[in-house]
């Protein structure tokens, strides 16, 4: 429903002059009258023909709301509309630098270059050829109002380069997001589809996704739009297809395989999204696969493709992917030199480097996975025994007994015992893929050998290295030359007693902890081997975290700890003892430590 005293938006006024070749702007006056809630367009100096029609434009649009006094300044030239409107505004906005671009790299910039306290605003495309389309657009307030913590609920305030990715998303039908991994692009689409849900412009949206990233799309679901419902696909075909076909939850969620196996529900002509987002879109690179075939045909009203990696091997990869972004626009055979002429006005691309100066020095995430069903039923299985175990200690019960079987659950968190198989390694692999294909480093640590050695193994194609306490000492500094000088070397493995102190690798910008240390003090000294003096881009740091574990509860107890000692010392630091202690211990089975005997 529209707001309470919001009417029709009635132009009363607008005369287009005849265009005759060449280029010719006209400054049209426009009155737009508004009812008494909102405030008034301030009407134009110079009037203009009367034989217009009156026409209501905006009435079916609730999602208007009131945006301040404007100047609108429309000019045509066969139907091409100069920068929005500017809104006058009483809130000071900080100055930020623009540090030059390196040679060579185009980056869509929505703000203006030269003034660093632009407002970032949606703007509409050329594809926008209708004037109530463009005006639609030219009147929304800007992005950065929005997300300042009053209007909207959000964690925290993006980024600015990440306003300008959901400036980019909005008014398209087609577009690519194809930021470089850590910068944010699954937030940018959320919040993108977030105020377009709010506008009315989308009703029902679909979200595919690799397997191992569904359940990171619901956490961030839930962080940066909590008022949006979204529901996964899950359970037995008839179930999936009541999903499909009844249910009016306007966000669904699904990965590659199921919506594969679902291609004769999806062919249903009935069946039509208003948008369609594919993370990971290299996915479909392969114009013939089955998965491409049944992606492309989903019906659907816009196409947004997200990937740190358009372009893997070959152009032809780019040209795949808009055969879903949008198809007809980018022939089969089309040239490489061709492309971005093609392309450009759909695809956003920013690197770490094009917004150093918008991200802080270092940003940690914590990704949380699924244990794999081998893994569940083997942890399951080894927590319910062991507390039985323990319980039957009685008094003989120490911390030690309880320390045991802490350490077997986070193996089982890592790999499977029987089948080897791991969540995290399938995160790990995915993320490490991006990694190395835009040529950056990572270090991947581990608090036990055996982990890493595995890892080692899957990590094969991105040249990987070992440096933990089996390397004999007179190799280990030729194995960080090579790390720091060899191309290929894209990532190296190490354990914390190892790796954690006195290494200078700041020439790495991606941290994984594939599995945590008992004390926050220790993880610090490990990041800080790339993020320390001499970092000059940003820091990534990514913990793995697995769903309904102990790793989840130590983890817990750990932020609750470190949140009590800032708010008392008012510190962001953590002291070295900053662990778990034997009653917190007992505590993650819900048991109760036994006095000390004399």
């Amino acid at each position: 429903m529209p707001p309470e005293g919001l009417g029709p938006l009635t132009l009363q006024s607008l005369a287009l002059p005849a265009l005759e070749g060449g280029e010719s702007f006209q400054t049209i006056p426009v009155n737009l009258d508004l009812t008494p809630d909102v405030v008034p367009v301030p009407k134009f100096s110079e009037q203009i023909t009367a034989n217009v029609k009156e026409a209501r434009l905006l009435s079916h649009t609730p999602w208007v709301r009131p945006i301040g006094k404007l100047e609108i300044t429309v000019q045509t030239d066969g139907w091409k509309f100069p920068r929005p409107a500017v809104e006058y505004s009483t809130l000071a906005k900080p100055a930020r630098e623009h540090p030059d671009r390196p040679a060579g790299r185009q980056v869509v910039n929505l703000a203006k270059a030269d003034d660093p306290n632009a407002r970032v605003r949606t703007r509409p495309t050329a594809d926008h050829v209708l004037f109530k389309d463009r005006l639609l657009y030219l009147l929304q307030p800007p992005l950065d109002g929005l997300f300042d913590g009053r209007q909207l609920e959000v964690p925290f305030e993006p980024f600015p380069y990440q306003l300008e990715g959901i400036a980019f998303l909005m008014p398209r039908h087609s577009a690519l997001l194809a930021d470089e991994m850590g910068l944010g692009k699954t937030a940018q689409a959320i919040l993108a589809m977030r105020l377009m849900f709010h506008q009315g412009l989308l009703n029902n949206a679909l979200i595919v996704a690799p397997k191992p990233l569904i359940h990171n799309w619901c956490r961030e679901l839930k962080l940066w739009a909590p008022d949006i419902p979204h529901e996964c696909f899950g359970g037995d075909t008839e179930e999936r297809r009541r999903m499909w076909t009844v249910s009016n939850c306007p966000l669904k969620i699904i990965n590659y395989e199921t919506l594969t196996r679902d291609w004769e529900i999806v062919a249903d002509p009935k069946l039509i999204f208003d948008l369609v987002v594919l993370d990971e879109a290299q996915r479909i690179k392969n114009r013939g696969s089955k998965t491409a075939q049944i992606v492309c045909s989903i019906n659907r009203r816009r196409s947004w493709a997200m990937t740190g990696t358009p372009i893997e091997n070959h152009p032809d990869d780019l040209v795949n992917l808009f055969e879903f972004i949008d198809s007809g626009r980018v022939p089969p055979d089309c040239p490489p030199k061709q492309l971005p002429g093609l392309t450009s006005d759909t695809i956003l691309r920013r690197t770490k480097d094009d917004v150093q100066s918008d991200m802080p020095p270092k940003m940690i995430k914590d990704v949380e996975v699924d244990l794999t069903p081998a893994q569940r039923e083997a942890y399951d299985r080894a927590e319910n025994d062991g507390v039985i175990q323990l319980n039957e200690l009685g008094d003989t019960l120490t911390v030690q007994h309880v320390f045991q079987l802490v350490m077997r659950l986070k193996q089982i968190c890592n790999f499977d015992p029987l089948t080897g198989e791991s969540a995290k390694l399938e995160q790990l692999v995915h993320d490490m893929e991006e990694v190395a294909e835009n040529g950056r480093k990572a270090i991947i640590f581990s608090q036990w050998v055996e982990p890493l050695l595995v890892i080692a193994d899957a990590l094969k194609p991105y040249g990987p290295l070992q440096y933990h306490g089996r390397i004999p000492q007179q190799e280990r500094t030729p194995i960080l030359d090579r790390f720091k000088n060899d191309p290929d070397s894209h990532v190296i493995l190490m354990s914390y007693g190892t790796g954690s102190v006195g290494l200078n690798l700041q020439f790495t910008n991606y941290v994984f902890l594939f599995d945590r240390w008992w004390n926050p003090a220790v993880e610090d000294q490990a990041i800080n081997r790339a993020h320390r003096v001499g970092q000059r881009h940003p820091v990534t740091v990514t913990r793995f975290l697995t769903e309904n574990t102990i790793e989840k509860r130590i983890a817990g107890v750990l932020d609750a700890k470190r949140k009590v000692f800032n708010d008392v010392l008012g510190q962001a630091d953590k002291p070295a003892s900053l662990g778990l202690t034997e009653g917190e211990i007992f505590g993650l089975f819900d048991i109760q430590s036994r006095p000390k005997r004399g």
